[in-house]
């Protein structure tokens, strides 16, 4: 295999958790490991810079592909907010979030699961409401500590806004199950085992692999230096039932055998909402130049990443007599680091699905989407 991994990491093909599983204990012989997205079809290995020891470890697999053969896998999105008070801005989303700080205004997912946020300095006063905003999924006792003493508002009673007006829905999770309570639904239901070694998560994923293999329910695990996530996906615990309650309880049990305890304040579900005139032409272009896929459900109108890599889309109408909010450029746009060869043919498929090239320079170009909603699609060059 080519270990020479693009900045956003390499896709590894695998027919099942249980057989990924196997190659994360492989990249664990070195006694550590990097991030890992391990889903039912395979694996994303995002390395340290300028690390080859993971891809030289399961150079030899069948079961490998060469970076670049899951396009969709080598992606990575950014929320990006212009703001005037970028200190207050960043202050209030960094705490919704529960992200830490790091330099240059930017935001970050201790777990490295979210997406980055990046505030940047604008001295254009936009008064609207935006047409893009943000759902944020956390713990109840989480969420009532970040609400402190302010009110939520909107219709479903959890908005929060910042001081320049760009909206959270700031929304409160509960236990799963009385036999699944290491268990949070997040909209999606999911769980985090702190684990104390790489040798320790790889028991972990190997127990949980094989459990849901033999369950028949798919899962995500993201394997990190602190621990593993296991996710089952939005709203895809409450279509499974019991069957999937009866799948939790076991993890949960296969955990605390390992002396594992879980620590879900630390877990969230993140995604994007997009008010629109024409849904259909809005959702289209996004679908397309996001690499994502439709919702197959009756008048579900979300967009997702079929990997599960980066956060789903929600599309609600906009009354078009609000002719001024639709002319305001938003506060909110996104990147989306995609891999360098991947760029010609993304920008391609956005315009056919709508889209209007802004700008355009060899490594990214700016478009707009039927209603002027921002996307940057930038190419991440190789390590």
């Amino acid at each position: 295999m080519d270990a020479k991994l693009t900045g956003l990491g390499t896709w590894i093909d695998a027919p099942s958790l249980s057989a990924g599983a196997a190659l994360v204990g492989r990249l664990a012989e070195a006694g550590s490991l990097p991030d890992i997205d391990l889903r039912p079809s395979g694996l994303r290995v995002r390395q340290p810079r300028g690390d080859r020891a993971s891809g030289d470890r399961i150079g030899g697999d069948q079961a490998v592909s060469r970076p670049g053969s899951d396009p969709a896998a080598l992606q990575e999105l950014r929320i990006v907010f212009d703001a005037v008070d970028t200190a207050a801005v960043q202050e209030f989303w960094g705490t919704a979030f529960g992200y830490r700080v790091t330099g240059g205004g930017r935001l970050v997912d201790p777990l490295h699961r979210g997406p980055d946020v990046i505030v940047l300095p604008t001295d254009e006063v936009r008064p609207l409401r935006n047409r893009f905003h943000v759902d944020v999924v956390r713990p109840s006792a989480v969420v009532e500590a970040v609400r402190g003493d302010r009110e939520p508002a909107g219709p479903w009673g959890v908005m929060l806004a910042d001081s320049e007006g760009n909206e959270v829905d700031l929304v409160p999770g509960d236990a799963l199950a009385p036999t699944a309570t290491d268990w949070q639904t997040l909209f999606a239901a999911m769980t985090f085992y702190r684990t104390s070694s790489a040798a320790q998560a790889v028991q972990l994923v190997t127990a949980v692999a094989q459990l849901a293999d033999a369950a028949g329910i798919p899962l995500m695990l993201d394997i990190r230096a602190g621990g593993v996530i296991i996710d089952h996906g939005k709203d895809k615990w409450e279509e499974a039932g019991e069957a999937f309650v009866d799948l939790a309880t076991r993890i949960q049990g296969a955990a605390r055998d390992l002396g594992l305890a879980a620590n879900t304040d630390e877990l969230r579900f993140v995604q994007l909402g997009l008010d629109a005139v024409d849904v259909p032409a809005v959702q289209a272009f996004w679908t397309t130049a996001l690499g994502y896929t439709r919702d197959p459900r009756f008048e579900v109108g979300d967009s997702y990443d079929p990997l599960g890599l980066n956060p789903g889309f929600i599309f609600q109408h906009l009354d078009p007599t609000e002719s001024e909010r639709r002319e305001q450029r938003n506060r909110i746009r996104l990147e989306l680091d995609i891999a360098p060869d991947q760029l010609p043919q993304r920008i391609e498929q956005a315009v056919q699905a709508g889209g209007t090239i802004r700008n355009e320079l060899p490594d990214r170009c700016s478009l707009t989407d039927p209603e002027g909603n921002e996307l940057d699609l930038i190419a991440r060059k190789p390590l």
